[in-house]
């Protein structure tokens, strides 16, 4: 059996990592994705890149509407692995801190948080105000993993596609997910593991 990971995608600014991170999941045949996409991150699509929405669920493993409560991923008995939001809005975050699941992409991440399974929060906002940094923190003090997609420069990146493949190679290691074209930091040349 596949492993499962649960994908939440909101509207901040970020689709294209988004986009990568689930065709990187498709194209290992130990892991599932089960996706749920806010309306907000459809309409960021259509503004960040010429991917149709159609496109985005074609790299779905399995799809859930954003209002079906009821779905499979809504419930601690469905097991997975965890879940990762990426981009992670401020509303979604804000709603996540204080437990208001009122769609289906903040109740998985309720039901991630009560079943202490791993959460990865892309979070996408700058600056940070105060109350973007308490709910974080506060996040973080239950144990999610708060991760910005921050450029590096270590590995000497060309384009923005190679940022973009950095940021998702560092998301899916929080779950030994192996990324192609993710090159680790290895300052004495050491690792050869891409």
């Amino acid at each position: 059996m596949k492993k499962r990971l649960v994908i939440g995608i909101s509207g901040a600014s970020g689709l294209p990592i988004a986009v990568e991170l689930l065709r990187e999941i498709k194209n290992n045949p130990e892991w599932e994705s089960h996706v749920v996409i806010s309306k907000g991150a459809l309409r960021t699509l259509e503004m960040e890149s010429s991917y149709t929405e159609q496109d985005l669920l074609d790299l779905c493993g399995h799809h859930y509407n954003l209002n079906d409560i009821g779905a499979s991923i809504a419930s601690g008995t469905f097991q997975t692995e965890g879940m990762i939001i990426v981009p992670c809005s401020m509303k979604t975050l804000a709603g996540i801190t204080t437990g208001y699941s009122d769609n289906l992409l903040l109740r998985a991440a309720d039901v991630t948080i009560k079943e202490r399974r791993k959460l990865v929060l892309v979070a996408r906002e700058t600056p940070l105000s105060p109350i973007h940094l308490n709910n974080m923190l506060t996040l973080s003090n239950m144990g999610a993993i708060i991760m910005p997609p921050m450029q590096t420069f270590y590995n000497k990146p060309k384009t923005i596609d190679d940022m973009i493949y950095h940021m998702v190679g560092k998301i899916l290691g929080v779950y030994g997910i192996s990324c192609s074209r993710f090159h680790r930091w290895d300052p004495d040349g050491l690792d050869t593991v891409k």
